[in-house]
């Protein structure tokens, strides 16, 4: 039977609930867990994976001691399951906005310290102008983001941008570039200096987020370029706002991105030290997988995103 006749086939005879049966099914490790999680037997959950091997004409299923895992086609099902149902999903959500186009839900992943500023300025804008929408934030690392975006948890990224590596699903769109800067309170005692060495900082105490992150990559590198170990971290915080709050007291120094100091919350609090960091400049992007259907309300959000970035483009410090 050719592939055409064999989609037509499936397509008349494959049913969403057994697709949803096998999902299951993978995702519990066995039939037996399955029934529980959907409030079914297991004969049922046997026969809709019957069901779809009958329409489909190969096994999707392996048996092993510790349950079941799917074959290399259940795998290709899987995958074809999971961009089902989530076009399903954003279907669903188009209606919803047809009917309403102020109400609707973006879930945006980003870093900490760009959901405390880029991120926060267009959610302020969007829910002023439409005060029914809601924005998820999920806030994590880069490899966290990915995995959130490749299982479709996330409408979109707002990053820095990273390699690809082999994933050719993704699609990068430049936002804005960014350097970064060590900074202070503003009553820390070295505010006021005109020139500061690195090494001269090296026994502050320092707030810094977790090895594994940007910010902690570009402080090793700038300590090493200095011929100087990596400081000690009196805090390791995530949170920008941790960090900011340590800042105030005027004792704490540590390094963020240069365009957190362009929004007027942040500025206010924080204070740029005359250190030179040997630094790149980092391009912050957003994320997408390709060939998924957007929400309208994440395309709005994404639209705002690209107005935001030209602004911060031409703000002065």
């Amino acid at each position: 039977m050719g592939a055409m006749q064999l989609s037509d086939r499936i397509g008349l005879r494959i049913k969403l609930h057994d697709l949803h049966i096998l999902m299951a099914v993978v995702q519990a490790g066995s039939m037996s867990k399955a029934a529980v999680l959907l409030n079914t037997t297991q004969p049922a959950i046997s026969r809709s994976i019957a069901e779809l091997e009958r329409a489909i004409g190969v096994r999707l299923l392996e048996r092993n001691p510790q349950g079941v895992e799917p074959t290399e086609s259940g795998r290709a099902l899987l995958d074809g399951g999971v961009a089902a149902f989530d076009d399903l999903r954003q279907a669903a959500k188009n209606i919803e906005f047809l009917a309403d186009p102020t109400a609707g839900e973006v879930r945006i992943g980003c870093t900490p310290i760009l959901a405390a500023s880029f991120v926060s300025a267009i959610v302020d804008r969007l829910s002023r102008r439409y005060p029914r929408m809601v924005f998820h934030l999920v806030t994590a690392y880069v490899d966290r983001l990915r995995r959130e975006l490749s299982e479709r948890n996330v409408d979109l990224l707002i990053v820095r941008r990273f390699e690809p590596t082999a994933d050719e699903r993704l699609d990068f769109e430049f936002l804005f570039d960014d350097s970064y800067v060590v900074a202070g309170g503003v009553q820390n005692r070295w505010v006021r200096r005109r020139k500061i060495e690195l090494a001269e900082l090296a026994s502050e105490s320092w707030t810094l987020p977790p090895p594994g992150s940007v910010i902690a990559s570009i402080a090793m590198d700038a300590f090493r370029a200095s011929g100087l170990d990596y400081p000690r971290t009196t805090v390791v915080a995530d949170s920008p706002e941790v960090r900011i709050s340590l800042l105030a007291t005027g004792r704490f120094v540590t390094i963020f991105p240069a365009s957190i100091l362009k929004f007027p919350v942040m500025r206010s609090e924080i204070k740029v030290l005359a250190v030179e960091l040997p630094t790149a400049h980092v391009q912050n992007v957003i994320v997408t997988l390709k060939n998924r259907r957007l929400s309208p309300v994440a395309q709005l959000f994404i639209d705002r995103a690209r107005e935001d970035a030209t602004t911060l483009a031409k703000r002065k410090w």
